[in-house]
């Protein structure tokens, strides 16, 4: 029986730095694929939350309708009021704002014969504009 003896190897464990650079440039590269597509998911998502709140506003102003015969004349009639049909609140907590932090904008009476005209200015809080700058108006 023979007896094998084995040499004593120096074992290494990690990687080099090129090797690092290369994972590094791939993710990258992977990074700038898939980000843009993930961020107008986000800006999407934003203007259906938008389109989501302004339809339960639409709900409560008809709601207030219904009880006092006319829409208010500011959002803020839906938390509070002091009319005798009052049966309010109409909308569970204070009116929000659109996803990009601004007011909606309400109007009573509302355009183009309209009972009352509610929108959002979009990204930018400014009237007109594209894309996620567009305006929202409920319809």
């Amino acid at each position: 029986m023979k007896r094998i003896r084995s040499c004593n190897v120096e074992k290494t464990f990690g990687f080099t730095l090129i090797e690092l650079l290369i994972v590094i440039v791939i993710l990258g590269l992977l990074a700038s694929l898939v980000a843009p597509q993930m961020f107008s998911k986000v800006d999407s998502s934003k203007i259906k939350t938008a389109e989501t709140q302004m339809k339960m506003l639409e709900t409560s102003l008809n709601t207030y309708r219904l009880d006092m015969g006319r829409y208010p004349e500011k959002l803020d009639q839906l938390l509070t009021g002091d009319e005798p049909n009052w049966q309010g609140p109409y909308f569970p907590k204070d009116v929000p704002p659109d996803p990009w932090g601004n007011d909606y904008l309400y109007k009573m009476p509302g355009d183009n014969g309209q009972p009352f005209t509610l929108m959002s200015y979009g990204a930018d809080g400014r009237e007109g504009g594209e894309e996620t700058n567009a305006d929202i108006i409920l319809q």
